[in-house]
């Protein structure tokens, strides 16, 4: 898959203050600038020199960034867009979004946000957004990164980005623990979030006295429906003339009862045949340990600095690329593993895993305008290495993905790959071809070889179970 060198970033047009650069460099290191306006380049630089937000930067809650001078041909090239200045930040290794989360990882998004608006209130400053959009991660460490939403406060102003706040953050984290409803896929088809009105579909009867859901759900719909009737009707809104004002108290009041309940908020994974794979899967220990072996010796010897652990289930193999690796992005449909995996890898480690939730038969598509406001998952950033293990037989026989175009995905990649063949002998297999009419003549250890050889260099083989499975390391051919 191609990268372009120079690239606008196509997530950050929405703000007018100023506009995100990737620039590639032909070794393949890469840089993230950001062009200022007039008007912002003299906010940020207050901004820089205020020490509360130095000790954000120094604790990695707030991306680093300098500005750079105009004697920097890729500033110069920036600042030729039309900008006053130019930032650098710190690169982030892998952009991902909120509906790829599990639910822990968004309730600590959520508290990020809420602890950086609460320093920034208490010394004079607030954020213009409430996006977890603007939140990023470093392994399993969030990192806001639109360090423009920064802005001085004005004395009485309310905070602007409680509702975005709620849509985003609040409401979606409230569905799932209070109601098990996942929220990823509503996410993902409401980039800017569920309204209060939307959830209160949601909450209905005793629903409504769970804790928060008539502050922030019921009493705003209520609000918003009346606002609209009002406006339909040709009614001035009472806050359209005279913007809203509230004392400083009530906001700290605010942002203390928002942290108290986001805290509250828990979810309990069920025990899924995945989410317990480490002790579930069918290998006898010593050939499990040959498996492990076979990841380790090959990611050392690549080195890679991006790694995709796909279908990891609870990381296993993760932390065994993750010690060969500057990044892991571990993906699996299975919202429960990744969900133990993160809380796993915040009390053991390793830091540099970064664990998403993702159907790979229905990958993250290109979202929001023109397709390009939110990137395909598979565009973001090309990895170095993919792991795939006993992946493909589920790709074949549960989403019936011809064993040709799961392959020609991967050779797309142009990553090199450690894949794991499963044998249709394999009693794993057999279980999948239960009660399943089709007998899918494309999966045999015959064709998957000639369709690997016409992709691929076979650099590695591992045989396994008798014969029945096999790890090969694959090489773009």
């Amino acid at each position: 898959m191609a990268f372009p060198l120079s690239s606008t970033d196509t997530g950050s047009f929405k703000d007018p203050a100023g506009r995100v650069y990737r620039i590639s460099g032909q070794s393949g290191d890469a840089r993230i600038l950001r062009g200022l306006n007039f008007s912002a380049d003299a906010t940020m630089r207050r901004l820089l020199a205020e020490p509360f937000f130095q000790e954000l930067v120094s604790t990695g809650d707030v991306v680093d960034s300098v500005f750079v001078g105009r004697d920097d041909s890729d500033a110069l090239n920036t600042m030729a867009e039309g900008w006053h200045s130019v930032l650098e930040h710190k690169l982030i290794d892998f952009v991902t979004y909120p509906y790829e989360w599990p639910f822990s990882m968004l309730k600590d998004a959520a508290l990020l946000q809420l602890r950086l608006l609460e320093t920034a209130a208490q010394n004079g400053w607030t954020l213009k957004d409430a996006t977890p959009f603007n939140v990023q991660w470093d392994g399993v460490h969030p990192i806001f990164i639109d360090t423009p939403s920064f802005i001085p406060w004005e004395e009485g102003e309310y905070w602007r980005g409680y509702r975005q706040f709620c849509s985003t953050f609040l409401i979606p984290l409230m569905l799932t623990a209070y109601l098990d409803v996942p929220f990823q896929p509503l996410l993902r088809s409401r980039l800017d979030g569920i309204p209060p009105d939307e959830a209160s579909g949601y909450f209905y009867g005793l629903r409504l006295f769970k804790r928060g859901v008539l502050s922030h759900v019921w009493f705003p719909a209520r609000a918003e429906r009346k606002a609209r009737k009002r406006q339909s009707a040709g009614v001035p809104n009472r806050e359209t003339r005279s913007r809203r004002r509230q004392p400083r108290t009530v906001t700290f009041a605010l942002l203390d009862s928002l942290k108290r309940l986001v805290r509250r908020l828990s979810y309990g994974p069920a025990r899924s045949d995945w989410s317990q794979y480490a002790q579930s899967h069918s290998y006898s220990q010593a050939e499990f340990q040959q498996k492990k072996d076979f990841v380790a010796r090959n990611s050392a010897a690549y080195r890679p600095s991006l790694t995709w652990d796909i279908g990891s289930n609870t990381g296993e193999f993760s932390r065994t690329a993750a010690h060969r690796s500057r990044t892991v992005v571990a993906l699996d449909s299975d919202r429960d593993a990744i969900e133990l995996l993160y809380r796993d890898l915040l009390l053991n480690g390793p830091g540099n895993i970064l664990p998403l939730v993702m159907d790979l038969a229905n990958l993250s598509p290109g979202q929001g305008w023109a397709g390009r406001e939110r990137l395909p998952f598979d565009e973001r950033r090309s990895p170095d290495m993919v792991i795939c293990l006993a992946l493909i037989h589920h790709m074949r026989v549960t989403e019936n993905i011809p064993v040709a175009m799961f392959l020609d995905w991967l050779r797309k990649l142009n990553s090199t790959v450690i894949l794991e063949f499963v044998n249709r002998d394999d009693e794993m297999f057999q279980q999948l071809l239960a009660n399943k009419q089709e007998t899918y003549p494309d999966y045999t250890s015959e064709n998957f070889e000639a369709e690997v050889c016409s992709r691929f260099l076979v650099r590695d083989r591992l045989e396994l179970k008798d014969g029945l499975r096999e790890l090969l390391l694959l090489e773009p051919a």
